[in-house]
């Protein structure tokens, strides 16, 4: 089951690049905006709670496909790239392992322990 729910992940994160692809944005652009959900972990700098809070809302796909459904219905392709590259992003983390963090610590996440047992 872990092997089927990873090439779903992936699946799920070529099609959102495939969709990015239609904005023509160049890869030096990109590769940057691609990442910048990461910048959520900077939360756990005032401790695991506000980590996971800040973490986990720039990996939520919910929030990702609001993002993209308000660009869609606004006309708004800037809505439209920021839910795309969120959702391509968290569907990256989730192949990779890295899931929604739990408030403990940022090891326990909601697809199992990252790291060393």
């Amino acid at each position: 089951m872990r092997i089927v729910l990873k090439l779903e992940e992936a699946a799920m994160f070529a099609f959102g690049l495939f969709l990015l692809m239609g904005f023509h944005l160049p890869w030096w652009l990109l590769l940057p905006l691609f990442f910048a959900p990461d910048l959520g972990a900077l939360g756990y700098l005032a401790g695991p709670r506000v980590g996971a809070a800040t973490y986990n809302t720039l990996h939520y796909k919910g929030i990702a496909l609001a993002l993209l459904g308000l660009g869609l219905i606004f006309h708004q392709p800037i809505f439209q790239i920021a839910g795309l590259l969120m959702f391509s992003h968290s569907s990256f983390d989730r192949v990779l392992g890295f899931g929604l963090k739990f408030a403990d610590s940022f090891q326990n996440t909601h697809l199992g322990k990252i790291g060393k047992s």
